[in-house]
């Protein structure tokens, strides 16, 4: 029995939230076991995406006919803009006779301006889960995961991350063998390691309190300096009591996680530069390999070595 997937697109649309679910479900199809892609926009005819290469073909809610998993494909205009009435006028149309809905990326932003997201988990790309959270309360963003499902809905994170959710949605359809099949074809993990956090750097959004903010700039400038909450109260000429409730205010965190974000990130950046797991610790201030590798397990469930392995280069492995 053929499975009809819906995706909701628009002018804007990242090319590669579409055409990536696109290719899972072509090779579960070549497998044996059929999915019919039908892509969806408010006026339907022809799409212009992100890269300025067109869809064609594209039919209006009224004339796709029953689908079974509506997807809602991101873009940053999403984030970026007020949302299309017409566009949240097809995507609850597809979503309301869908039996399983999802999104890609910032298609996120659709779902929950629709309400279908209030008091469910979910995803969306790192850079805009903050974003996400402060616009959607309701929503019970999850930063650092690749995909979620609650119920029948089923949110990712950004871009490449609707691979990872449409080999779940086959899995979930067919079993783990077809999508252990179908991410051996593509060259793609099936349950790719560790999760957002990896992939994000520089997270400290600017402060508005002025004592905050040039405490922040002096952290940023020297993280392996000594900034235990005490330390930092001083510098700031306020009381710990006070500066831990501006943290909570502004970045909500305490002084201590902040600190430690921050020298997570200035030794990812010096592994990336070449330096070693020792000199990456030192000079982040985080202090020793072991408590290194204990921060980056916490924050990213990877290791230094492996991170910088990952990261680094996209040259071919050696040794």
């Amino acid at each position: 029995m053929t499975h009809r997937v819906g995706f909701v697109v628009f002018d804007g649309v990242t090319l590669l939230d579409v055409s990536g679910p696109a290719e899972v479900l072509h090779q579960a199809s070549r497998a044996g076991h059929p999915y019919e892609l039908v892509l969806v926009s408010a006026s339907g005819g022809q799409v212009v995406t992100s890269t300025g290469m067109p869809l064609s073909g594209v039919v209006t809610a009224a004339e796709a006919g029953p689908i079974d998993t509506a997807l809602v494909a991101g873009g940053d205009l999403l984030a970026e803009r007020p949302l299309d009435a017409d566009l949240l006028a097809t995507a609850r149309t597809l979503a309301a006779g869908a039996t399983r809905v999802a999104s890609v990326c910032t298609g996120a932003f659709v779902l929950a301006g629709l309400g279908l997201l209030d008091g469910r988990r979910a995803t969306t790309h790192w850079r805009h889960a903050g974003l996400l959270a402060r616009r959607h309360p309701r929503v019970r963003v999850e930063p650092d995961a690749i995909h979620v499902r609650d119920g029948r809905f089923v949110t990712s994170a950004g871009i490449s991350a609707g691979i990872d959710l449409t080999l779940a949605l086959v899995e979930d359809d067919h079993g783990a063998e077809t999508a252990r099949r179908i991410a051996r074809e593509l060259v793609v993990f099936l349950r790719r390691p560790g999760g957002q956090s990896q992939f994000t750097a520089a997270t400290t959004p600017p402060a508005r309190n002025d004592v905050l903010r040039v405490l922040i700039d002096s952290v940023l400038a020297d993280p392996a300096a000594d900034h235990g909450l005490p330390a930092m109260a001083s510098a700031a000429a306020v009381s710990t009591r006070h500066l831990t409730r501006l943290f909570h205010t502004e970045l909500g965190t305490t002084p201590a996680r902040w600190v430690e974000r921050v020298r997570l990130e200035h030794a990812q950046r010096l592994l990336l530069d070449g330096h070693s797991v020792t000199v990456a610790a030192r000079d982040s201030g985080l202090g020793s390999d072991e408590t290194l590798r204990r921060v980056f397990d916490r924050h990213l469930g990877i290791t230094p070595t492996a991170y910088r392995r990952r990261f680094a280069t996209t040259g071919e492995e050696t040794g």
